[in-house]
């Protein structure tokens, strides 16, 4: 297993373990985990992944920091993107729910609003984050369904 799927899987383990709350450098995150199915193995896939409410929806950044920024979009965009129903898990309660990329100006209001509601110490890094990258940091919608 590589390095970064163990550190998954801890967070993992301890979000499940603490009703969706972990601690080192993730605590007071707000953190989901989503359950995708891999683009080509159709494998499910689950991923730690800080989110904030836009009314009724969740909404998480495809962003994907790796010694420094990289200029690709994460592995699980592609899952999400390949198959947008999935189920999400947030504090204790499991769900469907839909994805769907924002578009324009709504991106830009998301992006802007995740850099209003970060907690300090990030807040200055997430917002040169999206000026250093050349891609667009997709943002990505996840609507519960019934």
């Amino acid at each position: 297993m590589s390095e970064f799927n163990d550190w998954n899987r801890k967070v993992i383990d301890e979000f499940r373990a603490n009703e969706g709350k972990v601690g080192g450098t993730l605590e007071g995150a707000t953190l989901l985990l989503l359950h995708s199915k891999g683009t080509k193995s159709k494998q499910e896939r689950i991923n730690p992944l800080g989110y904030f409410r836009d009314g009724e929806r969740l909404v998480v950044v495809a962003s994907r920091r790796k010694d420094g920024f990289a200029p690709t979009n994460p592995d699980w965009y592609y899952n999400v993107i390949a198959h947008p129903e999935l189920t999400v898990e947030v504090g204790t309660e499991t769900f469907r729910v839909h994805a769907t990329v924002a578009k324009e100006p709504e991106r830009t209001r998301l992006y802007d609003k995740m850099v209003e509601m970060a907690p300090a110490s990030v807040r200055r890094p997430l917002d040169e984050y999206r000026h250093k990258v050349k891609r667009k940091i997709p943002i990505i919608v996840l609507t519960p369904t019934k």
